[in-house]
């Protein structure tokens, strides 16, 4: 595949944001990069990405994002280490869910080194903008929506993919406490739950609304049909582990086939780690609570990479996880952040130089 990196327009702005920011407190996802990468389809091709001041979009009313909601979107971060060497986790991973995303929504998929060398050269023109404090890295959001007008229900002639970055500390400090979910789901056999489509995420807030009134912070999801196996957490995958297993669901139309849980899944098998990866049932964590074989439960994914929980609830009443001194959640976290920011080898070849 020829590098299209040359052909790449860049206009550089004028006057960079960054010595307003301070990058010893950042908040997640609220302060953003001097620049974006655009890139068009329209007349039935993607056409070459360009490198733009970051700027607000300009959109007909018509257009059918608004509409009929044909948005995906990717979560990645680039970290920097102590030689200013600046590293990628498994981005050709998020390039090709994010087009698995895209066809599912009937969004024309992108062209593999539009996305990579794209991406290559935005992080060449913002890698100031990338911190290197502990636990800190350059966010990055790519994401395609329809920018075709029409009220007729049928997918757009024209989209957008944007790349945008965002400087940010931690996601989640400490641990949280979760309601398992008894009503309401994220997603259903036969439709998008697999997907990182926008509206997947909006249906989740409403009953995690419902939960942070009772004292919770997050939802974990359970099944569509009948509510008797777990399956996320909130945004994130979910792992449980019962005595020294480690246990998490398999993908589905409904779960997403998360990076962070594919790498947890492979790191613990290689450090003799029992992984089994199968249904896990309410029941069954209720159950290994009351009688002490519940030892963890933590969410993984991008942003948090892994975010322990120290309780769960469920009809109507609570169970405390225990308070262990060496947990697979911290290990398993250390392990992917030294492989992400080059502090230790990487025999899985998951680090990307860029």
């Amino acid at each position: 595949m020829s590098s299209i990196i040359n052909d790449i327009e860049i206009i550089k702005t004028k006057a960079t944001k960054i010595n307003d920011v301070d990058f010893d407190n950042l908040q997640f996802g609220s302060v953003f990069s001097d620049h974006m990468l655009v890139c068009d389809y329209k007349d039935g091709k993607w056409h070459m990405p360009k490198i733009m001041p970051y700027q607000p979009i300009a959109l007909d009313p018509s257009a059918k994002i608004f509409h009929y909601g044909q948005s995906v979107f990717e979560g990645m971060k680039a970290y920097k280490d102590v030689n200013e060497n600046v590293w990628l986790f498994r981005p050709y991973d998020n390039c090709k869910r994010l087009n698995i995303s895209s066809k599912r929504l009937a969004i024309p998929e992108l062209p593999e080194d539009y996305f990579m060398e794209g991406l290559k050269a935005l992080l060449e023109v913002d890698k100031d903008w990338i911190p290197t404090k502990e636990g800190s890295s350059l966010y990055i959001r790519p994401f395609v929506f329809a920018s075709g007008n029409g009220f007729h229900a049928s997918p757009a002639d024209a989209y957008k993919f944007i790349i945008c970055t965002a400087p940010s500390g931690s996601y989640f400090s400490g641990e949280v406490k979760v309601l398992i979910e008894e009503k309401y789901s994220r997603s259903a056999n036969g439709g998008v739950g697999f997907a990182k489509a926008g509206g997947n995420y909006a249906g989740q807030f409403y009953p995690t609304q419902l939960a942070k009134a009772k004292g919770y912070q997050q939802v974990i999801w359970t099944d569509d049909n009948t509510h008797e196996y777990i399956e996320e957490a909130g945004a994130m995958n979910i792992f449980v582990r019962i005595n020294d297993t480690l246990i998490t669901g398999p993908t589905s139309d409904r779960i997403l086939d998360g990076i962070t849980r594919k790498s947890i899944i492979e790191l613990a098998a290689s450090e003799n780690i029992p992984v089994d990866v199968r249904k896990i049932t309410v029941n069954e964590v209720v159950e290994a609570a009351k009688n002490g074989s519940l030892k963890e439960m933590f969410g993984a994914g991008t942003a948090a990479v892994v975010s322990p929980i120290a309780a769960f609830g469920y009809k109507d009443t609570d169970y405390d996880l225990p308070k262990l001194e060496k947990t697979y959640a911290s290990f398993l976290k250390k392990r992917i952040t030294d492989i992400q920011t080059n502090k230790t080898e990487d025999p899985f070849g998951w680090r990307f130089k860029v």
